[in-house]
């Protein structure tokens, strides 16, 4: 079974989805924690953690050499057992960042390592990092697609990588639409990152072609009604 996680920081949120059974975790990265107005990285993650205290909460690191990138995962995994620390694979200058990825691993801190593209990272991840110790990998597949890049091929080969570690797991990130969530349990993919307007859409999963032909016209139908137009 592919996992859902929801992709969010704002506390609210956080509180609705968390109620959710279909909701088995959190993720959060630095740009959400700013669009939700945090202002206090410390105490906004604390406040996300009082919510959220039993599922999986991923809380990235913002430093960006190996000294800080360090002190930061230290504290932040002090937070809450339930915390998995993010650490991008390379840093703002593309330094792949696996001194820190092996050592923390071997501190036997759980990682949720971000910001992956190919499978070539995903090799580079795996021969540094033990059998014991939880790591997700979080592949971004909709930036991918974005640029016009295929991300299949690349999850396919870091499942099948990964699949010599049952401590690893494989995250397909930032989505882009519901049938996204097909895309990955196909596959394989352990876990699915995403937003919580695209969670709800998943929830009323099953609706037939001619349920949605009559749903969207009667939309049309309503719309021309309300504003009125004429031919």
């Amino acid at each position: 079974m592919t996992k859902i996680f929801c992709d969010i920081a704002e506390l609210n949120q956080i509180k609705k989805f968390g109620k959710k059974k279909i909701v088995k975790g959190f993720t959060t990265n630095p740009s959400l924690m700013k669009k939700a107005g945090a202002k206090n990285y410390k105490s906004y993650s604390k406040k996300i953690l009082k919510i959220c205290p039993n599922k999986p909460v991923s809380l990235e690191v913002f430093a960006d050499d190996y000294l800080n990138m360090r002190d930061q995962a230290l504290k932040i995994n002090t937070w809450g057992k339930n915390v998995y620390v993010k650490i991008p694979v390379t840093n703002s200058k593309g330094i792949f960042m696996g001194k820190i990825i092996k050592e923390l691993n071997n501190m036997n801190i759980k990682l949720n390592i971000t910001a992956v593209y190919n499978a070539k990272q995903t090799q580079k991840i795996l021969k540094l990092i033990n059998k014991k110790s939880e790591v997700i990998i979080s592949i971004f597949a909709g930036r991918a697609g974005d640029t016009g890049k295929d991300p299949i091929p690349e999850f396919k080969k870091s499942i099948s990588f990964a699949k010599k570690f049952k401590n690893v797991k494989i995250l397909w990130a930032s989505v882009r639409e519901p049938y996204n969530y097909i895309q990955a349990k196909q596959l394989g993919c352990h876990i699915i990152t995403i937003p919580p307007p695209t969670i709800e859409k998943i929830e009323n999963f099953g609706k037939s072609f001619n349920q949605l032909t009559i749903e969207t016209v009667k939309a049309f139908y309503k719309d021309a009604n309300s504003a009125g137009f004429k031919i």
